[in-house]
């Protein structure tokens, strides 16, 4: 009864985590952890008092690795106060189409309210054409800020771009044409739990960053990127790699 159980607990679980995977775009993490889920379930019940003692020391090992890497990214996760530069750099995310994706929205969303407080700030959208997007980030951003009422003097488009580290070193090439320095202070805007990583990029490249945290509005989606950002901080940690 008890392994019958399991079963169909586990079974729940599978089919729970290919909706998120497969159905729910900015899922995809919420998915891969209720399959692991499902797979201790499943094992918890069969094995022996011995090897669920081994099983559930490797769990919490596990946990406390993910704690190590989730902890910085965490505390980067909020807009930098009482700095406020002269010009800020848009991380593209994802275009449905022509149109912004949520991610977009609240990144976009984030520069507008702070270029409206800060009237004379150049902004540098950042993002090159990705597949299933008709047009490029930068164009989209560019089309999203002038629509909501921020002059186009006050936008450059950075176009190139396929990976975080090519926004950041293709939009620092344009202000430093511009007359900026970015060593004196450039604002990164882009999501939250991305700007831990955003932040060490742009000060090995000579930068000193001023974050902009722009809120994932969906909660289940938010909950969903902090746990991917743990797997990409220890990759980029622990394989010396900045992208």
């Amino acid at each position: 009864m008890k392994h019958k159980a399991s079963s169909i607990l586990a079974i729940v679980l599978v089919i729970a985590g290919c909706v998120l995977r497969f159905a729910m775009p900015g899922h995809d993490f919420l998915g891969y952890m209720l399959w692991g889920i499902a797979v201790l379930v499943f094992l918890l019940a069969r094995l022996h008092r011995v090897g669920r003692i081994v099983l559930g020391v490797l769990v919490c090992a596990g946990l406390i690795v993910f704690a190590v890497f989730e902890i910085p990214v965490v505390r980067d996760a909020h807009t930098d106060t009482g700095a406020h530069p002269n010009a800020i750099i848009v991380l593209g995310a994802g275009v449905n189409g022509s149109t912004p994706s949520l991610s977009m929205c609240n990144r976009l969303d984030a520069a507008l309210n702070y270029l409206n407080a800060n009237p004379d700030a150049l902004a540098v959208v950042s993002g090159g054409q990705g597949e299933g997007e008709d047009i490029t980030e930068a164009r989209a951003m560019a089309d999203y800020l002038t629509a909501h009422g921020i002059s186009s003097t006050r936008i450059v488009q950075e176009d190139q771009s396929r990976t975080t580290r090519d926004n950041l070193e293709n939009s620092f090439a344009i202000l430093r044409a511009r007359g900026y320095d970015p060593a004196d202070g450039v604002g990164i805007v882009t999501s939250e739990y991305h700007l831990y990583r955003a932040k060490r990029m742009a000060r090995a490249l000579g930068a000193e960053p001023v974050g902009i945290a722009a809120e994932t509005t969906l909660p289940s989606m938010r909950i969903n990127y902090f746990i991917r950002e743990a797997f990409a901080a220890a990759y980029m940690q622990l394989a010396g790699t900045l992208y």
